[in-house]
């Protein structure tokens, strides 16, 4: 198994979902980096103020799919339902 890499954008409707994730975002990030396995969790603003960059590292899958477990009952969740999610998740060293 290797380390599963997510990368991709949020992509918020309005400014008001962009405000959400703004407010959100602090102690997701805080969470998620605190998690067993995380190697890296980064979600910044892009040149379009609606658009948020995000890349994620996990040691491997386990690790990746509790933090998928977490997030789905998380305040995170809520604040972030419906905004649309553009990811790749990829599994490095693997041949």
């Amino acid at each position: 198994m290797g380390v599963i890499h997510l990368t991709g954008r949020l992509i918020c409707a309005s400014h008001a979902q962009a405000r959400a994730v703004m407010m959100g975002l602090p102690e997701h990030i805080r969470l998620t980096r605190a998690e067993a396995g995380c190697l890296s969790f980064d979600v910044t603003p892009t040149d379009d103020p609606l658009v948020w960059q995000v890349e994620e590292r996990f040691a491997d899958r386990a690790a990746f799919d509790a933090h998928q477990a977490r997030t789905a009952g998380s305040d995170w969740a809520a604040v972030t339902a419906g905004i649309p999610r553009d990811y790749t998740i990829t599994e490095e060293g693997v041949a």
